[in-house]
């Protein structure tokens, strides 16, 4: 939750700048831009107007389709005004609104019948890490936010510690590939073609840091929160994957 029209504009045209002309970032990474509501039209026009290589995307749905739930927005209306990607689940969702498994699992189902890719977010608190229980929160997590429909096709999984976001603390390479390897373990048993799920890491990256977290097994993108919102430091991640 965070920005204005004008800087939503600024920040959507000045990616679209980076990026032209740049076959190599486009050719390697898929870009995908997850504003607010309020912000989604321009951030769409924005897109639209450059011919940006940028898919659009929320940051939540609707249990449902439609009805009487004053405030929410659905997968279907989403998907209507143009995006291709929500995330789902994100721990701020978890943890601060009391969002469950199974509510998870269900915006995932709208979202797949609507054509949007669904980004599942799992991750651990400090106190879940530190008690030594991230593997069974993680798997628990995957076990219930991952319905049947879900392939590689139209699902992404974003590892995000909970202790990692907006602190600037990193979990260290060997805890980012050991989490990763469990997910790719898990979503094994679930989905038919899990060799071609992405996993995304999340968690206080930054142009810094993105090199090495990027060349982790098993890493195959990033959910990049803070850094974000500054195009020099998006596209900065963006090139540390090259």
């Amino acid at each position: 939750m965070n920005g204005s029209l004008g800087s939503a504009r600024a920040l959507t045209e000045a990616v679209a700048a980076g990026l032209r002309g740049r076959d190599d970032l486009t050719a390697a990474c898929d870009f995908v831009v997850c504003p607010p509501y309020v912000h989604l039209y321009v951030a769409k026009s924005g897109i639209d107007h450059t011919h940006a290589p940028v898919a659009l995307g929320a940051q939540d749905c609707a249990l449902t389709d439609n009805g009487a739930f004053t405030g929410e927005i659905s997968a279907a209306m989403l998907q209507d005004f143009g995006c291709g990607y929500v995330v789902l689940g994100h721990s701020e969702r978890r943890h601060l609104l009391g969002e469950t498994n199974a509510q998870v699992a269900e915006k995932a189902e709208r979202a797949y019948e609507a054509g949007l890719v669904a980004i599942i977010c799992v991750g651990e608190t400090a106190a879940e890490r530190c008690a030594g229980s991230e593997n069974d929160v993680v798997e628990g997590q995957l076990n219930q936010s991952i319905p049947e429909g879900a392939t590689a096709e139209n699902t992404v999984i974003a590892y995000e510690p909970v202790w990692a976001i907006g602190t600037g603390k990193v979990a260290t390479p060997e805890d980012i590939e050991a989490m990763h390897a469990l997910i790719r373990q898990k979503v094994k048993e679930k989905v038919a073609n899990s060799g071609k799920m992405r996993i995304l890491y999340g968690g206080s990256v930054k142009p810094d840091n993105a090199a090495v977290i990027l060349k982790i097994a098993n890493v195959d993108g990033a959910l990049i929160g803070g850094a974000s919102l500054d195009a020099g430091q998006y596209l900065a991640i963006a090139q540390a994957a090259l």
